[in-house]
């Protein structure tokens, strides 16, 4: 299993009434692909800009599809850049394989909101693995999963994180998700003073 796919899980089995928006999800596990390639000698960062290996097959198809997706001319793509470009509606994409749906048979999700403890993981085994690993308190999904809005953010979940990849990967992933939140405040008061507008006629 991957970061990604556990992060999945996790947010599938967020709390009854936790609300885990697709973009905040999207962006996390763009950032889980960069950590899991990296991993596995996919990718190495030289500063925050991700600069691919040679191709190889990891064995986990969405995995597999991520480091097709990576740039592979310089000066290569920043993982700022990547989070937004792969995570176009990347939470769609791993929820539908974790309830075992197949590719493109469920149409178009609803952007906002995406899950609320809906719990439905295909695979009861890779569940309870994500389960474990989510309990274990293990850094980098635990900061993951909040960033997603999966979990409470605990002050020390990044403490142990020691690898300078995984601390990048991290921290843009919580500068992207902020701007992403700052975006969605400022649309939302653009509606209400446009609503109020009619509202005046």
């Amino acid at each position: 299993m991957t970061t990604a796919r556990d992060l999945t899980l996790v947010a599938l089995d967020a709390a009854p009434g936790r609300t885990v928006e697709q973009g905040d999800l999207s962006l996390a596990l763009a950032g889980a692909e960069v950590i899991d390639l990296g991993g596995a000698g996919a990718l190495t960062l030289d500063g925050d800009r991700i600069v691919p290996g040679p191709p190889a097959r990891t064995g986990d198809r969405l995995l597999d599809e991520a480091a097709a997706a990576l740039v592979r001319e310089e000066p290569f793509e920043t993982v700022e850049d990547w989070l937004w470009r792969r995570g176009r509606e990347l939470a769609a994409t791993y929820v539908d394989e974790a309830e075992g749906v197949e590719p493109g048979s469920r149409g178009r999700r609803r952007r906002t909101p995406l899950l609320s403890g809906r719990g439905k993981a295909a695979d009861p085994v890779a569940r309870d693995r994500a389960e474990g690993r989510r309990a274990s308190g293990e850094p980098v999904l635990a900061v993951l999963a909040a960033a997603a809005g999966a979990a409470d953010e605990k002050p020390d979940a990044g403490r142990d994180i020691t690898d300078d990849t995984v601390s990048t990967v991290l921290a843009a992933v919580g500068d992207a998700v902020m701007e992403l939140e700052a975006v969605r405040q400022r649309r939302a008061i653009e509606d209400a003073a446009f609503d109020n507008i009619w509202r005046g006629f």
